[in-house]
């Protein structure tokens, strides 16, 4: 199946903003999501304890950055995403705890940003949107040199495993735990989008790539079924 441009990935963002504003529902499909935002920042915060500059990509509507302003409020904000709207929405919300902010429209591949500049890089359910071995090296690479020595990139995503079988049975265990929030239509859309949009790759393959363009340590924060909360340290 030929997987969805850019362009129809930041449409259909631009008709969620209000799902995405609320984390009950903005991340109802994800797995422990108020657990994994919170080892996020927690970890993030003890890491780096002398932080001064976020990132967050693919920040929707700024539920990763608020959590982690909620661990330490003097962050200079920046926040990237495709989707306009989303863009403001987040803007919104988060120049209500700071006026740190500054918020850049695009693609986190192609945008430009200040190298060796950020303490904290935030990626909430965004890299799985890259496509081949290329893409996800070159975006990898790009995230290990905006971050300044010591820095942490942390990350929570879909992911596959290694072998298909059990990731065929990991994934029905998911589809069991989403049938508590749609019905089998709006199930069957959800594994229509996903199956055109998505392109995961396993935790194994991005802990590796990771190391590959420079980070010194890598570390599983947690793990879920097909989502899994991880990082590392440049």
């Amino acid at each position: 199946m030929e997987k969805s441009t850019i362009e129809e990935i930041r449409e259909r963002f631009d008709n969620d903003v209000e799902r995405f504003s609320n984390l009950e529902t903005g991340q109802a499909t994800i797995i422990d999501a108020a657990l994994s935002l919170e080892l996020i920042t927690e970890a993030t915060k003890r890491l780096v304890p002398d932080a001064e500059n976020l990132l967050d990509v693919g920040c929707g509507a700024g539920n990763f950055t608020l959590k982690m302003l909620s661990k330490k409020g003097d962050l200079n904000c920046t926040l990237v995403d495709l989707s306009g709207r989303m863009l403001d929405k987040a803007y919104e919300r988060v120049s209500k705890i700071t006026d740190k902010v500054q918020t850049i429209q695009g693609d986190i591949r192609t945008v430009g940003i200040k190298e060796n500049h950020f303490d904290i890089i935030l990626a909430g359910a965004v890299l799985h949107h890259l496509r081949d071995d290329n893409d996800w090296e070159t975006t990898f690479g790009k995230l290990y040199r905006l971050l300044k020595p010591g820095g942490c990139l942390m990350i929570s995503d879909t992911v596959v495993q290694d072998n298909n079988i059990i990731t065929a049975y990991l994934w029905e265990r998911y589809e069991d735990y989403l049938k508590g929030f749609y019905g089998e239509e709006k199930l069957q859309n959800l594994r229509d989008y996903i199956e055109k949009e998505d392109s995961p790759r396993t935790l194994t393959y991005q802990l590796e790539l990771m190391k590959k363009v420079g980070f010194r340590s890598v570390e599983v924060l947690h793990k879920n079924l097909c989502i899994a909360t991880f990082g590392g340290i440049k």
